[in-house]
């Protein structure tokens, strides 16, 4: 019995919902791969200095030093501050910031030559950018401190849309003086420096969304009327929708800036289909954006030379704002080839913005196709491990702004690679991490904390509350969060092992199957009793009649007489069990007086394969 007892305790072990244990941090993991990147941009800042000036100058040791520097302190805030984060999303950042670095680095040296050529001077926009990605990196730790919890963000959910809408908005209420770059009045031109509201309104747009698609779910999921075998969504639910694309076509209208128009429109419609898991809100907000977007190409002659410029740049090629930069592009990208002419080795510099804009083509002249596609996969993975967090995550607020920030990253690469390669019309949004610029920098760096916090909640055994409120439930790793297991119903202490009763939820008398004894349930007049009689648990104890099914007789406890039941009420024999070894004829004997279970679990178990050799010897006569 003690066995029996011991056996159970071993088996409820076994089968409890998320055993508690420890998760590797993987903190360690990420060191390496920080070390592994920090190795190949060093690398690549040694190949350009080589092939520019023939020689190693004391700056690479300028730049490494600060680039370690920028990226050890990121790592030693993520291992206090989060760390269960997920640890390849700062090192996908850390190898994207510093080969940003190494082009605007390289770029800055072909620019200084041809100033000295002309008796120019010239003010190289590297070092702005190692100063600008200190002050992320601030940010990034403020919002690692700050922010513990990303579910206390709901708090200011309208409070964020409203500094978002203020945000995207101002540029536009600007005059041209204080709003304009190239054309497009997206920024905002302080003393000293100049800053892009509209970098941060996403951010902050994205929670303002999650948190509203969260407390008005139903109201989406709802379908209105069906036209043409389609179950399109009730006109006074459109509002959310209305509202992004009249947004979107002001920013269009008064900004001339179709890339943020399309990035914001294009992050709405995900997180609306995220919530709701309906297509037709996609299909609606698409043919919403398509109807403005002819409008406005009709109406504007900004938005009919940006297509013109798309549809054949060599035929506007001298033209003002034409399309001489795509056209340059276009032809670093096939000068480049397949693997490049090396860092530091090819002529970038010929394409207008190539530090901001056009940074990929730069970029991919000198790294080939094969060098660019692998930085685009470090895109795709950061946003695959984003993506990843967001589905492990418990509450559905996490859920969508992860997915929302996550897929922010990827849309906006696909706009400007699109536009670099005639993919889609050209559009002036940067690319996330490479390109110069404090803004794009500032802004992306913040959410990236956001994703490490919402990474770190995800991988969190336990989640932590505040002093005098209960404990909350621990929360289940990435690799657990889709295999929850169901845990088994409470047995008694003593539990049939024999092979019949695996898997069932019958009891076993403490004192059956003992060796030489004959287990009870003879028939009354001395013949054997029926191989299954209704009633018996697995082991043959009877303790208490047992109420049977509409038209059977009832089944009384053993040695008392009892009628035999017809052979058309008695219950179905169960399932063929797995073949058992030899057995003596008292053994045989014993097995074929025992019933069948009578309810069987829901699901099925392990103990008639898995715990076969922890059964008490005494189960079975062998």
């Amino acid at each position: 019995m003690s066995a029996a007892a011991g056996n159970q305790s071993a088996v409820g072990q076994q089968y409890t919902t998320n055993p508690p244990r420890e998760l590797p941090k993987r903190r360690g993991t990420e060191l390496m791969l920080l070390a592994f990147a920090a190795v190949i941009v060093t690398t690549a800042f040694v190949l350009v200095q080589i092939n520019q000036e023939q020689t190693l100058s004391w700056s690479i040791l300028w730049y490494g030093g600060a680039y370690l520097a920028i990226f050890s302190a990121a790592h030693v805030a993520v291992r206090y501050w989060a760390p269960y984060a997920d640890p390849l999303i700062l090192p996908c950042v850390a190898l994207l910031n510093g080969l940003g670095l190494v082009t605007i680095y390289r770029l800055d040296l072909a620019e200084a030559e041809r100033a000295r050529s002309l008796g120019q001077e010239f003010s190289g926009s590297a070092p702005r950018q190692v100063l600008f990605t200190v002050v992320a990196l601030a940010l990034f730790l403020a919002v690692l401190r700050i922010i513990k919890d990303h579910r206390t963000l709901t708090s200011y959910a309208y409070t964020a849309g409203l500094g978002g809408l203020i945000l995207l908005a101002l540029p536009a209420m600007l005059p041209a003086s204080l709003s304009e770059v190239n054309g497009a009045k997206v920024w905002l031109k302080l003393p000293g420096f100049s800053i892009q509201p509209g970098e941060f309104a996403k951010i902050l747009l994205m929670i303002f969304f999650a948190s509203f698609l969260v407390a008005k779910r139903d109201l989406f999921m709802t379908a209105g009327k069906r036209v043409i075998g389609v179950e399109l969504p009730r006109a006074r639910d459109l509002g959310p929708i209305i509202i992004a694309a009249v947004v979107c076509l002001g920013i269009l209208v008064f900004e001339r800036d179709l890339g943020t128009a399309l990035l914001f429109f294009g992050i709405t419609l995900m997180m609306l289909y995220v919530a709701t898991e309906r297509a037709i809100w996609v299909v609606v907000g698409l043919s919403m954006f398509l109807a403005g977007a002819f409008l406005a190409y009709q109406l504007f002659t900004h938005v009919q030379q940006r297509v013109t410029n798309w549809i054949d740049p060599l035929a506007t090629y001298d033209d003002p704002g034409g399309g001489y930069q795509i056209a340059q592009g276009l032809f670093g990208l096939g000068t480049g080839g397949v693997f490049g002419t090396g860092l530091g080795a090819g002529r970038p510099e010929m394409v207008p913005e190539a530090h901001t804009d056009f940074i990929s083509a730069a970029l991919g002249e000198e790294i080939g196709f094969v060098g660019l596609a692998a930085v685009l996969l470090v895109y795709l993975l950061l946003a695959m491990r984003g993506m990843r967090s967001a589905l492990a995550v418990r509450d559905t607020f996490g859920k969508l702004l992860g997915g929302g920030l996550s897929f922010a990253i990827v849309m906006q690469v696909f706009v400007i690679v699109g536009g670099v390669t005639k993919l889609i019309p050209m559009t002036g949004v940067t690319t996330p991490f490479l390109s110069a610029g404090g803004s794009s920098l500032l802004a992306n760096y913040i959410l990236v904390a956001l994703l490490l916090r919402i990474s770190d909640t995800a991988r969190r055994p336990q989640q932590s509350k505040p002093r005098g409120e209960a404990p909350q439930k621990p929360l289940a790793p990435i690799a657990e969060a889709n295999t929850v297991m169901v845990q088994r119903p409470p047995q008694p202490a003593s539990e049939s092992n024999a092979p019949a009763a695996r898997g069932s939820a019958g009891q076993q008398a403490p004192d059956q199957h003992m060796h030489g004894r004959q287990p009870p349930g003879q028939h009354a007049h001395g013949q054997q009793a029926p191989e299954h009689p209704p009633g018996r648990n697995p082991a043959g104890q009877a303790q208490q009649p047992v109420t049977p099914a509409q038209g059977q007789p009832p089944v009384y406890p053993a040695g008392e007489q009892q009628a035999d039941a017809p052979a058309a009420q008695q219950p179905p024999r169960p399932k063929a069990e797995p073949q058992q070894p030899p057995q003596s004829p008292e053994s045989q004997q014993a097995a074929a007086e025992q019933p069948a279970p009578v309810d069987e679990p829901a699901w099925p178990t392990e103990d008639s394969t898995d715990e076969e050799p922890h059964r008490p010897k005494g189960d079975d006569a062998t």
